[in-house]
């Protein structure tokens, strides 16, 4: 093995290596802290541990790649292939290699015990408490192998694959690492509980193992936050203790480390905590509201060093927001890729700037689709608001920057200039400070990474597997043009409109154009944009979805008598209203007809009922658009009364229908696609929007059209792929940065398929 993380010397890069428990004690510790010393056994090695299982089973022997696409409802399935993989782990043989160089290391500490802590790192980290367990062991080689492999198994167990499974977590997305720490025996342990309404300080006798596993009811301090007062105490009811070699009986028969035993009559009457010592965890608590904010959770030690009772921080967690000299801010990821520049702060998002510096991260509340002009000057995006289907979100996907959204108060934490990490893997903004750069790194820094943007050597070569289901992309910058048509990809499946209009119409609603009348200069613009994709992407199609602006998104829309509306003047509905600027989309589609170009079709955006389909689908025929043969007018499948109405639409002449998973869902859901908290468990996954998408693609069969999905879910959520690849999706489409994967994720899917087809005939 290379190397060992220890906490005295971990760095920020360090993060994903050494998992978040570890990493935010490494950055206590290295501040002066009363941290337990430690090193991280990196995730690196669990993954070449997985290498080395000699099996004959192709779901085992393929773990460290497998996304493990097993039916989590099922759950004899479920026990069986945990419990296969579990034993398959524990009877593999750890390298001795690795083991002695643990074994050495430990031995610094002259510790007779050790404690072995998973430490994990996900890019969609939610609350895993209890997941994982801790290992207690000897400082021995044998000890030490095996509680590695216990917990390494622990990621496989039936419940870690059903959580893994229902929070969308690939399994190559886990970093596991472990935490190993000497420990001694305590007088005492518990929590010390901040937040803004007050302090509880919880305490009982031993190690800390009772109040985790709910075997006591320990002492409880209630403290005033401002001076340290203790306000309240209770004495709890504390009958047991762990402790690790206690000359009492024990109530444990199997010899585990650490030892339960009774704790005497007279001593459950006492406070576990002494008062020197319950002034020393308040006045640690006071020094970590610099550290940490004002809310946060530690759990603390006291242990025997040489008769002297020593306080010590264990494990620190603190809520998804800023932790202001930790100098780290959780978010949602949005867009991956990892870049670091300057920040840009804009604290009104209203005050829209005429421009940007280049080559800075921008910092704002949240952002509108007429910002893309601006988006292309700067090399990342972190906003305080939005979910991962906000246009923040959307826009930095489709030009490649990492972007962090729904990262609380960033523009007040994070200033104007100061430098910062954007890691949109994993959700989290870094504000980098001198004396936590080495001085290799800070040369590093000072040139942002450039970030994940489709590249030309991406392409299609012939190593990679047929797939069926055809694969489309979202666009609508021409700039990308070059990159993307080299992408394996079968056409566009969404040309956004909207987008593609924002840097000639700068804020401004295009009905003002045609008041004012510049609605030459407006189709000659459409006409020009839409020819490029149609040029660059011939014969494969290029499917352009009609104007859908909703006016209170337009900075500066400035209409006479516009209501401010969400969904009013959304859609075909304004077109019904005023059909000037879709008459121009109109001409400017046939213009590209005229110019020779037969790959470009149309899809009408929220369309609520058949008249207005019909009235659209007259426009279209009045200008000529289908006489050409291969001309196919689709709608989006948006509004849940498409549900009822798709076979009359059919009727009607729509051709295909492209499946809007982002106003489907809100609109299911009741659900603000800009409210991160709520878009995080009402989401496309829910089973309402499952079975709406499932009977979409049915009745699309049924009535013999395409059907294709475009919102962002098969990208965020790639594990769907699998189910709307067994239901019969004719298309997926997605942002250029989701291309890759979504056709490794489509082939998967495909070949199981094919695979469990086989498998049944052979019955």
């Amino acid at each position: 093995m290379d190397r060992l993380y220890w906490l005295d010397q971990i760095k920020l890069q360090d993060r994903t290596k050494v998992g978040d428990k570890a990493f935010y004690l490494s950055r206590l510790r290295q501040r002066g802290y009363p941290v337990v010393p430690g090193f991280v056994v990196p995730e690196e090695l669990l993954r070449l541990f997985l290498e080395t299982l000699n099996t004959s089973e192709s779901l085992v022997a393929n773990l460290p790649n497998s996304s493990l696409h097993l039916d989590v409802g099922n759950w004899r399935q479920l026990q069986q292939v945990a419990s296969r993989l579990r034993q398959e782990i524990i009877n593999a043989n750890v390298p001795q290699e690795w083991v002695s160089t643990i074994f050495t290391s430990a031995k610094e500490w002259q510790a007779e015990y050790l404690i072995l802590r998973p430490t994990l790192a996900t890019p969609k980290l939610r609350n895993t408490g209890g997941l994982l367990e801790s290992s207690f062991c000897p400082c021995d080689e044998v000890a030490i192998a095996s509680s590695l492999k216990n917990i390494w198994s622990q990621l496989f167990r039936a419940k870690s694959l059903l959580y893994w499974r229902r929070m969308g977590i690939n399994l190559q997305q886990v970093n596991l690492g472990i935490l190993i720490q000497p420990v001694r025996n305590a007088i005492a342990s518990g929590l010390l509980k901040v937040n803004a309404t007050g302090w509880i300080i919880q305490a009982t006798w031993g190690l800390g193992n009772a109040i985790a596993q709910g075997e006591v009811l320990p002492d409880t301090y209630y403290i005033q936050q401002e001076t340290g007062v203790i306000l309240e105490r209770h004495l709890g009811n504390k009958i047991l203790a762990y402790h690790l070699n206690h000359d009492q009986p024990v109530l444990t028969i199997d010899h585990s480390i650490p030892n339960v035993y009774l704790i005497e009559e007279a001593q459950q009457q006492e406070y576990a905590l002494q008062e020197e010592l319950l002034q020393q965890v308040i006045t640690l608590g006071h020094q970590l509201v610099s550290e940490l904010g004002k809310n946060f959770t530690i759990e603390w030690t006291i242990a025997e060093e040489n008769s002297v009772p020593r306080l010590y921080i264990t494990q620190v967690s603190t809520p998804k927001s800023a932790i202001p000299n930790l100098q780290f801010i959780k978010g949602v990821g949005a867009a991956g890729g990892r870049v670091t520049a300057n920040a840009h702060v804009v604290v009104n998002p209203q005050l829209k700037p005429a421009q940007l510096p280049k080559k800075v991260i921008l910092v704002v509340p949240k952002i509108t689709a007429d910002w893309l002009p601006l988006m292309e000057q700067v090399v990342g995006l972190v906003t305080a608001e939005g979910g991962m289907t906000s246009h923040a979100a959307i826009l930095a996907r489709e030009l490649g920057i990492p972007a962090v959204v729904n990262a609380a108060d960033a523009t007040v934490i994070i200033h104007n200039g100061e430098r910062l990490l954007v890691d949109g893997d994993r959700g989290e903004v870094y504000r980098l400070r001198d004396d936590e750069v080495s001085e290799g790194e800070a040369q590093k820094l000072k040139t942002p990474i450039q970030p994940l943007t489709p590249s030309p050597q991406t392409v299609v070569t012939s190593h990679l597997p047929m797939i069926a289901t055809q694969l489309l992309v979202n666009l609508s910058q021409t700039s990308l043009i070059e990159q993307v048509q080299k992408l394996p990809v079968d056409g566009v499946g969404l040309l956004r409109s909207e987008l593609m209009l924002v840097s000639l119409l700068k804020g401004e609603h295009p009905h003002l154009w045609v008041i004012e009348g510049r609605q030459s200069e407006l189709l000659a613009y459409l006409t020009e944009q839409i020819t490029q994709f149609a040029r660059a992407f011939a014969p494969r199609p290029v499917f352009y979805r009609s104007l859908d602006w909703r006016s209170h998104e337009l900075s500066s829309n400035n209409l006479p008598s516009t209501q401010q509306s969400v969904l009013g003047d959304r859609g075909t509905f304004s077109y019904v209203q005023n059909s000037a600027v879709f008459d121009l989309e109109l001409t400017a589609i046939a213009n590209v007809q005229k110019a020779g170009y037969g790959n470009i079709h149309l899809i009408l955006p929220f369309v609520r009922s058949i008249a207005e389909f019909s009235y659209c689908k007259q426009k279209v025929e009045q200008i000529g658009l289908t006489q050409v043969p291969q001309f196919q007018l689709w709608i989006m499948a948006e509004v849940p009364s498409v549900l009822f109405l798709l076979p009359e639409y059919i009727k009607a002449g729509v051709a295909g229908i492209s499946i809007g998973t982002n106003d489907l869902t809100q609109l299911l859901l009741g659900v603000d696609r800009e409210q991160a908290q709520l878009t995080r468990v009402l989401n496309e996954r829910h089973p309402a929007v499952m079975a709406a998408i499932s009977q979409l693609i049915q009745m699309s069969i049924d009535a013999g059209i395409p059907c294709s999905i475009c919102g962002q879910a098969p990208a965020i959520y790639p594990e769907m792929i699998d189910q709307l690849v067994k239901l019969g999706i004719t298309s997926i489409s997605v942002e250029p940065e989701a291309v890759e994967r979504t056709y490794q994720a489509i082939a998967r899917a495909e070949q199981r398929l094919i695979l469990a087809t086989a498998r049944q005939h052979l019955k």
